[in-house]
Order: C-alpha cells, then sequence, then structure tokens
C-alpha cells in the first residue's frame, strides 16, 4: 500500500514536466524573412556597441571592508617581501 502511494505521488508530481512542450529532434527551422535577418544584425551590432561603453573597473578588494585601513597597503608589501626571523624583530 505504501509503495503505491509513493508511485501515484511521484506520477502526480512528474505529469506537469511532461506538459511542457519540447521540440523533438529533426524538426525542421523555419526560414528567416530579410527582415528577420536585418533585425538580427541590427540587434548583434547594438549589442556589440554596448559592450564598448562599459567602462573598465579597476582591481576590487573584496576584503577591504573587513581588514583595517592600515592592512590594505601592507597586505601587497608582505606578500612580496621574504618573513623576517624572530632575531631580526624588535620585542616589544
Amino acid at each position: 500500500m505504501r509503495a503505491m502511494l509513493v508511485a501515484v505521488t511521484i506520477l502526480a508530481l512528474s505529469g506537469t514536466a511532461f506538459a511542457q512542450g519540447v521540440p523533438k529532434y529533426g524538426e525542421v527551422d523555419k526560414d528567416k524573412t530579410p527582415s528577420d535577418i536585418a533585425a538580427e544584425k541590427a540587434a548583434e551590432k547594438a549589442y556589440h556597441k554596448s559592450l564598448g561603453n562599459i567602462p573598465d573597473k579597476g582591481p576590487s578588494d573584496p576584503w577591504g571592508v573587513v581588514r583595517g585601513p592600515e592592512t590594505k597597503t601592507t597586505a601587497a608589501k608582505t606578500t612580496a617581501a621574504k618573513p623576517k626571523s624572530k632575531a631580526s624583530t624588535p620585542a616589544n
């Protein structure tokens, strides 16, 4: 009885997926009219032109808000510099 209830539930939930119109393989695409082709070319040209209007974004630091302002300038220096030995650091 329980297995039958599970099977009915699965069939009820999957029924909506089969209701969607999926294009069948082997169907012939409709021919485009010259006005459709011209509209696609114009849209493609406008798209590429709009990409040129986007300004380049500078380098970003996603952790900049978490770190304090004094560590922003020293973070680049510490990664490039060699680590200091304990003998050369002054004691507090």
